[in-house]
């Protein structure tokens, strides 16, 4: 059957009050009712799985934990489980001191009985009983008139009254009466006070405090617009008697979707308090969701004097117990409530949180309240126990704030609005790839391949390793762009760089170290870019804190100033500024070179140390300290100056192996045959062994603070008798052997691995200063450290 064109030959709609002077549309609500929670009881009749005792009892444990002092347990005349419920919960020590439960039971004397049977030995126990009063129940349902109604309600209340007086006495029970006019938001409102008023009366012990009498008026049916009932609680407040004796209770249902309004209107009306349940569930469309009311009031800076910090526990109870879900836009809980999707919403999100920690940052030190002020969140998501790594997720409508916000959270990285443009366009190609949501992860994973961040599987075809920087007078005017927060003096930069994993020893000069760098690309890898745009900011606080660097890098033929043409972004995070200023660099390289070919090593180019380093560390792993560079170009330089520094690299590694004697230590005419240290003391280490100086063994013993500074020591006292000048043999050295520098490295990995150790020797005598350099390659560390030290010798 189709739905009617004109619905008021079959619906009438409801009769307004006539309370033209009602008051509740100028109050506000300031304090928060009295909550009681009827999951265990309407809740669950409501359930086509009824809870189990096992169920009930854990549903009842999160209803305390929550902070609710009320709660209405069962209909225990109604079934042997909820009866024996009740029980379990009394006989067990189950309830709280400060906390009274409530049972349910109609007006009838033998269900009256045994309700009170079941709260027998109860401390604090509230008795509510019902009947139904609007016409429709009433004539239809019970055929009883207002009179034979009024006699129901009143008749029962006295037998309710005789069994809380026998109760009391014999097991000590505090007491409360709850009556409830069913249906009465569909009853007529004198008459569900003149029944209100005749139980009173019947009752015969309504004070004050705690001995107030409990009025409940459930909207059992919702048939009316929130302001409708809120009229019917302000009437019943002013019909009803010794209004300060009584307690106005509401217990709305959400036929028409509107509990929660009607709730928030009846409590502006002047109720007391409210009877729910968590999360909604219920008859029909269910009960008002306590929840929602709760956090209404506390994003309004009322304490609802409940506890939902741990919201997510509450719903896996809830859920667990009724087999009910949770639907993902149900206000406060549902998994999508403080998530957005949109691009303009993300933004907004985004902005907010920024300006929101400023205004922290100045409210805290002027004293003032911390308030919360973000667009599209009322409520702080923390406060409820969850986190803001949901509050955005990423679709296709999805705009570039709500993207850089989420990578700000995730690597707490605050992209520069052109960055963030960037970046935007890989993550919209990948949603529009997929036709799916964007997760946190699948960001993260992009951004790191995108920008060659965060080292491992995501190291780009460039990858710096080490690095120096030097001061050195500016040779030339910077290039384009700035480094803004970099130093802008002349700088040299001297690194260690894998080009798709061959090392190449780099050098360049500039104004700074982004230019510097820069140059040394140029140079070395014929890769030609320069800086358009750069910004820093730093990450965490104290000594953990560390600078996070983005540049966005042009090629020759682009014009710099001009931000319409796309650039290349990276971004470098490091403890300081300039090692992430040049990881930022080496990042957006990455991009420009792309899968380009890179020019390869110039092995027999001797005009500057990083060429010789390289040409070093790939024929034989050895990475040359930085003097001991300058030396051997030195040398380079004389035995090339026929040729004009023309050298092949074979001839470069050939004069290598000859000057440092590498490879042939146990020929040379200082060798180690055997030795031992001992720890003299805590300080003090001594060498013992035996050394052959100009092929005659000679036993050397020495202390020192270690291992090296022990065998010079002892070797000290040899050659001022023994040794001879491997340049001039025969020639005996006078002077005091000291280390200049001393430098160490692996080579390899695995069982395979051994240490290389670099020594620079200086000796000072009454007619000489020389110094020499050393190379010692072995397993053993100290062993590779004992021969440099003869290898300089």
């Amino acid at each position: 059957m189709p739905m009617l064109k004109n619905p008021a030959v079959k619906y009438r709609p409801y009769t307004p009050l006539d309370l033209h002077d009602r008051t509740w549309p100028t109050k506000t609500i300031t304090k928060p009712p009295i909550w009681l929670s009827t999951d265990l009881r309407d809740g669950n009749q409501a359930l086509a799985n009824p809870m189990s005792i096992a169920q009930k009892t854990r549903f009842f444990q999160q209803i305390v934990k929550c902070g609710l002092k009320e709660v209405e347990i069962s209909y225990p005349a109604a079934s042997e489980t909820d009866f024996q419920f009740t029980r379990n919960l009394i006989e067990g020590g189950l309830i709280p001191d400060d906390v009274w439960i409530q049972v349910l039971t109609p007006a009838r004397a033998d269900l009256i009985t045994r309700s009170f049977e079941a709260l027998a030995g109860a401390k604090k126990a509230i008795l509510h009983m019902y009947n139904a009063c609007c016409p429709c129940f009433r004539d239809v349902v019970f055929r009883n008139s207002q009179d034979e109604t009024v006699e129901l309600a009143v008749t029962h209340t006295k037998l309710v009254r005789k069994l809380v007086d026998e109760y009391s006495a014999k097991y000590g029970t505090q007491f409360k009466y709850e009556y409830s006019p069913e249906t009465f938001s569909q009853t007529e409102p004198d008459f569900a006070a003149r029944v209100c008023e005749e139980v009173k009366k019947a009752w015969g012990k309504a004070g004050l405090g705690d001995e107030r009498i409990i009025f409940n008026l459930p909207a059992t049916v919702e048939i009316a617009t929130p302001n409708h009932y809120a009229d019917q609680i302000e009437l019943f407040g002013r019909s009803i008697s010794e209004r300060e004796k009584v307690i106005i209770s509401l217990h709305p249902h959400n036929d028409r979707g509107t509990a929660v309004a009607a709730a928030e209107l009846a409590i502006m009306a002047g109720a007391d308090r409210v009877e729910g349940t968590l999360l909604g569930n219920g008859e029909r469309t269910g009960n008002v969701d306590i929840v929602t009311l709760a956090l209404n009031q506390y994003s309004q800076g009322v304490s609802p004097g409940l506890d939902f910090s741990d919201l997510q526990g509450v719903i896996d109870v809830v859920t667990a117990c009724t087999e009910l879900p949770v639907h993902p836009r149900h206000p406060y809980a549902g998994e999508l409530v403080f998530t957005a999707f949109s691009g303009s919403h993300q933004d907004a999100i985004k902005k907010g949180f920024e300006a929101q920690a400023k205004r922290h940052a100045a409210d805290v030190k002027t004293g003032n309240m911390l308030y919360w002020e973000i667009p599209y969140l009322p409520i702080d998501p923390a406060d409820l126990g969850c986190t803001y790594e949901a509050v955005i997720r990423v679709n296709s409508q999805s705009g570039k704030g709500g993207i850089s916000y989420l990578v700000k959270q995730a690597l707490s990285l605050d992209l520069p609005r052109r960055m963030q443009v960037s970046f935007y366009q890989v993550i919209q190609a990948l949603s529009e790839e997929t036709g799916k949501e964007i997760t946190m992860e699948d960001i993260v994973s992009a951004f790191k391949k995108s920008y060659r961040f965060g080292g491992g599987v995501h190291e780009g075809r460039l990858v710096l390793k080490s690095f120096t920087l030097s001061e050195v007078p500016p040779s030339r005017p910077a290039s384009p762009g700035h480094e803004n927060g970099v130093h802008d003096t002349g700088r040299r930069f001297e690194g260690k760089l894998l080009v798709d994993g061959a090392v190449r020893m780099i050098r360049g000069e500039g104004n700074g170290p982004l230019s510097a760098l820069l140059d040394a690309l140029r140079g070395h890898l014929d890769l030609e870019l320069s800086v358009r745009e750069y910004s820093e900011h730093s990450i965490g606080e104290g000594t953990s804190v560390q600078a996070a660097s983005y540049v966005e890098l042009v090629k020759p033929n682009a014009d710099p100033n001009n931000k319409m043409t796309s650039g290349y972004w990276g971004v470098g995070v490091a403890s300081n500024i300039a090692a992430s200023a040049l990881r930022a660099v080496i990042s957006a390289a990455n991009n420009a070179l792309g899968s380009d070919p890179v020019t390869p090593a110039k092995a027999h180019n001797v005009e500057s140390e990083a060429d010789i380093a390289t040409a070093v560390y790939d024929s034989l792993s050895l990475d040359l300290p930085r003097h001991l560079q300058t030396a051997f170009l030195k040398v380079t330089k004389i035995n090339t100056a026929s040729t004009n520094g023309a050298i092949s690299l074979d001839g470069l590694i050939s004069l290598f192996r000859k000057t440092y004697e590498y490879d042939q230590i146990s020929q040379g005419p200082f060798t180690l045959r055997e030795y031992a240290i001992f720890n003299k003391d805590a300080h003090t280490r001594r060498f013992e062994g035996v050394v052959s100086i100009a092929g005659q063994e000679e036993k050397v013993i020495g202390e020192g603070n270690g291992p090296l500074s022990a065998f010079l020591a002892g070797l000290h006292t040899r050659l001022g008798k023994n040794a001879r000048n491997p340049q001039t043999p025969g020639a005996e050295l006078h002077g005091l052997i000291e280390i200049r520098e001393f430098a160490q490295h692996s080579i390899g990995t695995g069982s395979d691995v051994k240490a290389a150790s670099y020594i620079l020797l200086g000796m000072d005598d009454a007619s000489n200063r020389r110094t020499a350099w050393g190379i010692g390659v072995d397993e053993d560390i100290s062993v590779s450290g004992l021969r440099a030290v003869l290898s300089a010798l």
